[in-house]
């Protein structure tokens, strides 16, 4: 049997514990109900007048209280780097480099061997908190999110950039989440948009764009300091502004447009991707749209990304990020909670296959 492990991410219950049916404690133990033995937290959100209270005994206790009483171990801690606090400036990369710190020395007390920072987080902020990493034990784990990708200039210009150190460089790794491994736009997302507005025929169009992506390879994303030229780039090198001017010829409304431009942020990679990075790999993001009753995630290919990561002895978590609340909270309900339990066992399902 696979030594892959199963976690959720705490950010899959944020419709439930903002409406108030779960605090803290209650995330924990739905985590554990679904089957999970992980758990990945959002201190930020979900300690109360963080990070004061991480910083305490009597808050480590109970931490320590929680897991013992769910069984769960921590696998990642979610650090957000938020650079645009003052309304007159960014943060100076000094003061970057101290949240960083912070982040490092909450998981580190926590019991955690890894944070997840994202995408955007500048490049000199990662080397400069390295050291510190290194001091604490505790890896930086950038996030692979799509549209971005393995096996492309931009996660090699990472590495190019940060292998300086040895010793430093084995405290930064990558996160992949697994909305890189979109077979076609997330039901939901369609969905949203119908209600929104959006013809079935424009909607053919985006799923056909997207079918051919996927069956012809998408171009990937290049490295670049400058994120939002990188991804726009990206966007025209697959196709958007052909199809943004074939939308206007035929009279599409914004809400067709909508639809367009969102099909986007997903990506097709091929899960070989894993295998040949299974090295700078400290954790990944299972992440789901919407999961049916059948245990089919509708977007993600679960089965091939498990395959691929059972081939190559992957012994880590599969952390569960629900994400398709986003596009039924305007105007539906959100049950995080089945949601969650559907996509643990859909896991479950696959790595014991």
């Amino acid at each position: 049997m696979s030594e892959i492990k199963r976690s959720v991410s705490l950010y899959s219950y944020q419709d439930s514990y903002y409406d108030g049916k779960l605090d803290l404690e209650g995330c924990l133990r739905e985590t554990s109900k679904a089957g999970a033995t992980g758990v990945e937290l959002l201190a930020e959100t979900m300690i109360k007048q963080f990070p004061n209270p991480i910083y305490t005994e009597e808050f480590q206790a109970q931490w320590k209280e929680w897991l013992k009483k769910y069984n769960l171990t921590p696998t990642c801690y979610d650090a957000f780097l938020e650079n645009h606090i003052y309304d007159n400036r960014m943060l100076s990369l000094g003061e970057q480099v101290e949240m960083m710190k912070r982040d490092l020395k909450c998981a580190s007390i926590l019991g955690f061997s890894c944070i997840r920072t994202l995408v955007s987080t500048p490049i000199d902020v990662i080397e400069g908190s390295l050291e510190y990493a290194e001091e604490v034990g505790v890896k930086i784990g950038l996030e692979v999110h799509a549209p971005f990708s393995l096996n492309s200039t931009w996660a090699q210009g990472y590495l190019d950039r940060l292998s300086g150190s040895a010793s430093k460089f084995k405290y930064f790794a990558f996160i992949p989440d697994m909305g890189i491994f979109c077979k076609r736009v997330p039901d939901v997302v369609e969905d949203k948009w119908r209600r929104q507005g959006a013809q079935q025929k424009f909607i053919d169009i985006v799923n056909k764009a997207y079918e051919d992506r996927v069956a012809n390879g998408f171009t990937k994303i290049e490295y670049s300091l400058n994120l939002g030229e990188a991804n726009m780039n990206y966007r025209n090198a697959n196709g958007q502004a052909k199809l943004l001017e074939q939308f206007k010829e035929l009279g599409a409304s914004p809400a067709d447009v909508g639809y367009l431009m969102s099909s986007y942020t997903y990506s097709w990679s091929d899960p070989q991707d894993l295998i040949d990075n299974i090295d700078r790999i400290c954790h990944t993001h299972a992440k789901c749209y919407n999961t049916h009753e059948d245990y089919v995630e509708t977007a993600v290919a679960i089965p091939e990304v498990v395959a691929a990561y059972k081939k190559c002895g992957y012994d880590g978590y599969l952390s569960t990020e629900y994400e398709g609340g986003e596009c039924l909270r305007a105007d539906m309900p959100v049950d995080d909670i089945e949601q969650v339990r559907r996509h643990q066992e859909a896991m479950r399902r696959a790595i014991e296959a």
